[in-house]
């Protein structure tokens, strides 16, 4: 008997879902097997790819570097019999279930209402879950399935994922109405030396993406407050006698005014971002080219 013959779609399921939970009950679970139903479809799994496939370890299994070579092949493998039995026309108004989202808060901001208002209008049977965007999980909440979407910026997304750029966009330095820095027109020095608030929604510090492009000048950049989220700030600039560097679109109809640099920040991408593995589901498809639609 070929290895083939040995194979059954049951056993890639339970291998797949082995990967996912990192344990035997909760695949289990997951499936509507029992644990030795799964033990045995795992032990005859072994013996076809005549490999160990998961170690024990001490909260349940940790994929060898073979199984996790393989998983690649098993998710495209089991989406595309998904496929191959999905209907061939896909109507956003009849599908049902949940859909995770993980944004930044810039995002949740600026991209999510709209993509919302159209999700609600033509998928009303679909259940949304908007969650702040958790860099160093980010990984293991997507590989788990327990987020299908992210929208961020490139350098907060894994290389190996697929990424839709959305739209480029670029710092602004502002201030509010009665910041002395008004007073004149700054040089780029004295704006590196003025207060200065930023956003840190990945990691609580104070260093931001602008402090690289002070540093070929030669600036260093007084920083005096670290924010959790861009939201926030402009409440920050109306208390205190300082400046913020933000996106563009999101000091739209503040009460901030934009002092005038010599010379401009970059400009950086906001894309989405998803696991391969969901690259040819249809409501994943659908979702993104709802992305596309409105922006």
């Amino acid at each position: 008997m070929s290895k083939l013959d040995r194979l059954d779609i049951k056993q890639l399921r339970v291998f797949q879902a082995i990967i996912r939970e990192q344990s035997a009950s909760k695949a289990a679970a997951q499936l509507g097997l029992t644990q030795q139903a799964v033990s045995e479809h795992l032990k005859k799994l072994r013996d076809v790819f005549e490999d160990r496939l998961f170690l024990r370890k001490t909260s349940g299994f940790i994929a060898t570097p073979f199984a996790q070579t393989l998983s690649v092949s098993v998710d495209k493998l089991l989406n595309d019999f998904n496929a191959l039995l999905s209907p061939t026309h896909f109507d956003p108004n009849t599908v049902e279930g949940t859909f995770v989202i993980a944004a930044t808060d810039y995002a949740q901001q600026i991209v999510l209402p709209a993509l919302i208002s159209i999700i609600r209008i033509q998928a009303p049977n679909l259940k949304l879950i908007v969650r702040d965007f958790e860099i160093d999980k980010l990984n293991e909440l997507m590989e788990s399935g327990n987020v299908n979407l992210a929208i961020a910026f490139p350098d907060y997304i894994p290389d190996s994922y697929p990424i839709l750029k959305l739209f480029e966009e670029h710092h602004v330095c502002v201030a509010s109405p009665g910041a002395s820095i008004l007073q004149s027109q700054p040089s780029l020095a004295e704006v590196a030396n003025y207060p200065s608030i930023i956003a840190s929604p990945s990691r609580p510090n104070f260093k931001g993406s602008i402090d690289d492009w002070f540093k070929t000048f030669g600036f260093k950049r007084n920083v005096v407050v670290s924010a959790p989220c861009f939201s926030i700030v402009p409440m920050y600039l109306e208390t205190t006698d300082s400046i913020a560097f933000l996106p563009s679109r999101a000091i739209k109809g503040l009460d901030l005014i934009e002092i005038k640099l010599e010379e401009s920040p970059d400009k950086f991408d906001v894309i989405a971002a998803w696991h391969p593995r969901y690259s040819e589901d249809a409501l994943q498809r659908w979702v993104i080219s709802m992305l596309q639609v409105e922006l």
